[in-house]
């Protein structure tokens, strides 16, 4: 159902998280400017490497599933692409971003020639290899973007971005370059594609920072979650229509599409929600922690009764949360599986917990769970 990996002895915060194609090793940041490497030997995790060019705290890391390349990018306006070697080592390479402020986020598009690279220059670096020089150049995606792009993703065609950013908007752009691409064709988002042509912008909820965009298996959708605690979908296929979802929870840091029609939300509520877009509506499924609460000692109902009786009062230092995660959700990818039909998916959070959720058992287990 949900399985916690045991990664070091840190309880250090976990800012982000990427897998390799065959899911054996991991790469994550620790709250600081490492990127920790482990590998998967047995039923162990065990450290292989620790990427240290960074200066200041790494805030993404994406790897790519065929070409094996990691890259990240660091509140030091820096981002680099590392190559593993022959010999397990992992060597870096120049990336020009020409950025003056934080960089926020980073995504390797679908074909893996090019990602794109969110900061707090108001700013999308949009990143391609360069052979002649050897290095990683970028284009700026500017206009109108007024503040912190905070989330990217890409669409399954490797040419249309989402991002979204804290002057409570979610656009989404062209991030076509003409050097490495063939003319792209129309689509439902538009048939002008330039590089940074805006084609579609949509106001979040209630005026709340956007945390977390995914495109949908099929492209035509558009979820994202803000600091408003809503939920919002845009259909491209239904005249741009946005549904949106207030919720009762804490804001979500969060959001990935497990099926055409069903998302994963996590966040300040530390429990990973399931929501369904159906139709003109956005439903609540269920929650995929059910996690007890375990008792320590067995009679701790009687314990707080004597405390009360001898003190006048009862304790209150049990801060123990009914669920896996101990503290805010950060990152959720996906683990087995495509956004059309995830089998499996990732969490972790400032806990310093990575949690593996297995759909199909929770969907045995859950009653009434049925994802769609």
């Amino acid at each position: 159902m949900a399985q916690t990996l045991t990664l070091g002895d840190s309880c250090a915060p976990i800012t982000c998280h990427a897998w390799n194609k065959e899911r054996n090793q991991i790469a994550f940041s620790p709250n600081n400017n490492e990127v920790h490497i482990y590998q998967k030997e047995g039923n162990d995790w065990k450290q292989t490497n620790n990427l240290v060019e960074h200066d200041m705290r790494v805030m993404g890391i994406d790897w790519a599933p065929n070409t094996n390349r990691i890259v990240t990018c660091s509140v030091d306006r820096n981002a680099y692409v590392w190559t593993q070697s022959e010999d397990g080592k992992w060597t870096t390479t120049l990336v020009l971003l020409r950025i003056n402020r934080a960089a926020t986020c980073v995504k390797w598009s679908p074909m893996e020639n090019k990602f794109a690279v969110g900061s707090g220059a108001r700013l999308i670096s949009i990143c391609y290899f360069e052979k002649e020089n050897n290095w990683w150049v970028s284009k700026h995606i500017k206009k109108p973007i007024r503040s912190t792009v905070t989330t990217l993703d890409w669409h399954p065609n490797n040419i249309l971005l989402v991002a979204g950013s804290t002057d409570f908007k979610v656009r989404v752009f062209s991030a076509y370059i003409k050097d490495i691409e063939d003319q792209p064709g129309p689509n439902v988002w538009g048939s002008k594609l330039p590089l940074g042509q805006l084609l579609a912008e949509f106001p979040s909820a209630g005026n709340g920072w956007v945390h977390s965009v995914s495109f949908s298996a099929d492209g035509n959708k558009v979820a994202w979650v803000g600091h408003d605690s809503s939920i919002n979908v845009a259909d491209a296929s239904n005249g741009r229509a946005v549904i949106k979802h207030r919720t009762e929870y804490l804001p979500f840091l969060g959001c990935i599409w497990i099926s055409n029609n069903s998302l994963v939300v996590a966040g300040h509520s530390c429990i990973p929600l399931l929501y369904c877009h159906d139709g003109g509506e956005i439903k609540f499924v269920a929650k995929l922690d059910n996690t007890q609460r375990k008792e320590s000692g067995g009679l701790s109902a009687m314990k707080k009764f004597q405390s009360l009786d001898r003190q006048a009062r009862i304790e209150t230092n049990d801060t123990y949360l009914d669920s896996i995660h101990q503290n805010a959700i950060t990152s959720i990818n996906l683990y087995e599986g495509t956004k059309a039909n995830a089998v499996k998916f990732s969490t972790s959070g400032l806990d310093g917990q990575l949690v593996v959720w297995d759909l199909v058992s929770l969907e045995k287990s859950i009653e009434s769970l049925k994802i769609f």
